[in-house]
């Protein structure tokens, strides 16, 4: 059974803010204990105790975890799989059990989150949320600006229309896009409606996550910054690329970096 511990010593370990900003928010009102305002000097339950701050679930129990994985292709992003293909799930430590947060097909690559935190999961994964996730899609052929453009806009597919909120094109053959939707396969799906196939498909951001340098097949637990920035990611104004013409810095894309 856990201990109520001082409400500004819990949140300054969990990596919030230090106590004496802690402090400042509950003298302000943007912390909540169970729905009800902190109190200065109030003792909290992390394992029972619910607390937002700014109206956002803080994830506090001593067991939740969070892994960062570059998921190489082959690897299914499920806990189990019945054809007997290698897990994202096995990749990581076997306890707790963790569960990845969202989608990514096996024939894709990049970026993936494995958590027990399912409050954070749901911010992550539910469209009200519009978290970012963002691709670098290696395509067949040239896309054009029209074709930018009309992912920009919107593409009909079978399950309905879908769009990303950013578009760009860093390389001739190479699509940056920006989605906040899970639909499966989606990328491929709204690349090929627009007349160009994806050969190699990326995902190189999770809402402001990003790591260049972990290589594929490794994984990392997040630090509690990245994780208290996850906490609040959603919230943010839709990240734009410019005009799509080509004109960005070439993207480090044929070297088998799987995101790095």
């Amino acid at each position: 059974m856990s201990e109520a511990e001082r409400i500004q010593k819990v949140l300054a370990a969990a990596g919030v803010a230090s106590r004496r900003a802690v402090e400042e928010m509950v003298a302000e009102g943007r912390i909540t204990v169970n729905g009800r305002p902190a109190r200065l000097g109030q003792r909290i339950d992390p394992e029972h105790d619910t607390v937002e701050v700014d109206g956002i679930p803080v994830g506090l129990r001593a067991d939740l975890v969070y892994y960062l994985v570059n998921k190489p292709t082959g690897v299914v992003a499920t806990a189990s799989d019945p054809q007997g293909r290698p897990t994202v799930v096995a990749m990581v430590p076997d306890n707790p059990r963790v569960f990845p947060v969202g989608r990514l097909d096996a024939d894709s690559e990049g970026l993936l989150l494995l958590t027990n935190d399912g409050e954070l999961t749901h911010r992550l994964t539910h469209p009200s949320f519009g978290v970012d996730k963002e691709y670098l899609a290696h395509v067949q052929g040239r896309p054009s600006r029209g074709a930018l453009r009309q992912l920009r806009e919107g593409v009909n597919l079978e399950d309905g229309e879908a769009r990303a909120v950013a578009v760009s094109r860093p390389e001739p053959s190479v699509i940056r896009l920006v989605v906040r939707e899970g639909r499966n396969r989606l990328v491929r799906r709204m690349c090929e409606a627009v007349g160009h196939p994806v050969i190699r498909l990326v995902r190189t951001r999770i809402g402001p996550l990003v790591d260049r340098k972990l290589p594929p097949g490794q994984w990392r637990e997040l630090t509690q910054g990245e994780v208290r920035e996850l906490e609040r990611s959603g919230t943010e104004p839709p990240t734009e690329f410019g005009d799509g013409s080509g004109t960005e810095p070439s993207t480090e894309f044929g070297d088998g970096s799987g995101g790095r």
